[in-house]
């Protein structure tokens, strides 16, 4: 009798767990059906009035992004009292098709000449700007506020892996509006050869202004005449950016290094010790100025990143900044000017150099490098390109780099629609490679910044570690 009973609960305990099995099954379906991105429509925006046919030729400043990919940011924001999803998304519509009243080049394509020149054209018959519709209610706001990676939120931002160069054929702005359990996401993917993030921004807080009652058209309209800032024809040979991304699927080689991104977050009193480190030891006298807080974050940066990587002291790293040029160039161009006025400014060191000594020194070196980068340097580097053109890809940043784009003094936390400030604003997947970093204006208001960093994960390891890069020493 025992034995049988033994056997009927062995029994009836095998049951239980395939029924276990079965239901936990069946949740995790559940589970990753809720946490699934679903698009539910989409359509195209155009702007409120006809505009006409446009054409306005890619300088100089322009060209070299081509075979970057479409820029991405990430913008969410809690559910509030202001209406359902669905008012919300005609609302962000209805404000676009204002805004690119102004901005309407968003609402084109990239195009040719007869000369074979690139060129962005607008034409009233054009589909315009891209809207896509999506539901996430199982994803909560607070899920995409945490400081790693950006795979919990690339199902939220369009434009995945596609070049700019695919702008002759696709939207240059595509919008996914995605409605979150207790929020609503907004992912923008912007064409990077057309504008740069002084311009997106310039569109982005323009929009949200319309949206939030604050005007009713454009308060500083675009600069669109690029070629006040430069105005060489380049003809661009485009067969090795086509060739280069349709043959690497197909070659053998060793695999990549595993990636890994993570935010770091630098409160207002953390940047102010950074910048004082750096100015406690006197700079040579030769003229040089005290460092400012980028320059004292940038060597902060660059250094524990070449520490994390193990570099030897011999091996040589480098540092580059995406610098804004508008005021730059002869003459200056306004701060409105809309497409790309930004040069990338490279600065090298020995890894020993850089590490042994104060981090006066490398501030120092990215000190005069931005200050030698006057209108007589953009000039030269100008003509060098429009004699050789060179479409720029990551390979070109050079040896165990450290490439620093967007900037803290962008308002990203003021870009309010009319439901609030922005709960957390990223970058997307797109344009990341080993040492690329992004700065934000940090969610703590003040002097706060966040740092948006992609390394090999080895090195990520180490620097997430690092209790004097995270100023917690």
């Amino acid at each position: 009798m025992f034995l049988l009973l033994f056997v009927a609960t062995i029994f009836v305990s095998q049951h239980q767990i395939t029924i276990i099995k079965e239901m936990a099954g069946v949740e995790a379906g559940k589970e990753e059906e809720a946490t699934a991105v679903r698009i539910t429509g989409k359509s195209h925006v155009k702007p409120g009035k006809l505009i006409g046919r446009k054409e306005c030729q890619l300088v100089t400043f322009d060209l070299p992004y081509l075979a970057f990919y479409y820029n991405q940011k990430l913008l969410f924001y809690k559910k509030d009292g202001c209406g359902e999803f669905e008012d919300k998304v005609e609302k962000l519509k209805e404000g676009l098709r204002v805004v690119l009243e102004e901005f309407y080049q968003l609402g084109g394509k990239l195009g040719k000449d007869d000369d074979e020149v690139l060129r962005v054209d607008y034409d009233d018959d054009m589909d315009g700007v891209e809207v896509v519709e999506a539901v996430a209610e199982g994803i909560t706001v607070d899920e995409l506020t945490g400081d790693d990676g950006t795979s919990s939120f690339k199902e939220l931002i369009p434009f995945n892996g596609v070049l700019n160069l695919e702008g002759l054929h696709r939207p240059l702005l595509s919008i996914q509006l995605t409605k979150l359990k207790d929020g609503i996401a907004m992912g923008c993917a912007f064409n990077h050869a057309v504008l740069d993030g002084t311009s997106t921004w310039h569109f982005m807080s323009s929009w949200a202004q319309i949206c939030n009652g604050t005007s009713s058209s454009v308060v500083v309209p675009p600069f669109l005449d690029r070629t006040k800032a430069r105005n060489t024809r380049v003809k661009l040979d485009l067969s090795p950016v086509v060739s280069c991304n349709g043959d690497d699927a197909t070659k053998q080689g060793p695999p990549a290094p595993q990636m890994r991104e993570k935010l770091f977050r630098f409160s207002e009193a953390a940047v102010d010790k950074i910048k004082s480190r750096a100015n406690s030891t006197p700079p040579p006298s030769d003229g040089s100025k005290p460092f400012s807080t980028f320059q004292s974050l940038a060597v902060h940066i660059w250094r524990h990143v070449s520490q994390a990587r193990n570099l030897k002291p011999e091996d040589y790293t480098v540092f580059t900044v995406f610098a804004d040029c508008r005021k730059r160039v002869d003459p200056p161009m306004p701060d409105s000017y809309f497409g790309n006025l930004i040069q990338a400014i490279f600065t090298a060191t020995a890894a020993g150099l850089l590490l042994e000594n104060p981090p006066s020194f490398g501030a120092l070196v990215i000190q005069k490098a931005i200050e030698s980068h006057d209108a007589k340097a953009i000039d030269e580097r100008n003509k060098a390109w429009e004699a050789a053109p060179k479409i720029f890809q990551f390979k070109d940043a050079g040896v165990n780099c450290v490439a620093v784009g967007s900037s803290p003094r962008f308002k990203v936390y003021e870009v309010d629609f009319g439901w609030g400030k922005p709960v957390g604003v990223r970058s997307g997947s797109n344009n990341r490679f080993d040492g690329m970093v992004y700065l934000y204006q940090g969610k703590s208001g003040g002097r706060s910044i966040d740092v948006e960093i992609t390394m090999e994960a080895q090195a990520m390891e180490k620097l997430e570690k690092d209790k004097e890069f995270l100023m917690e020493v």
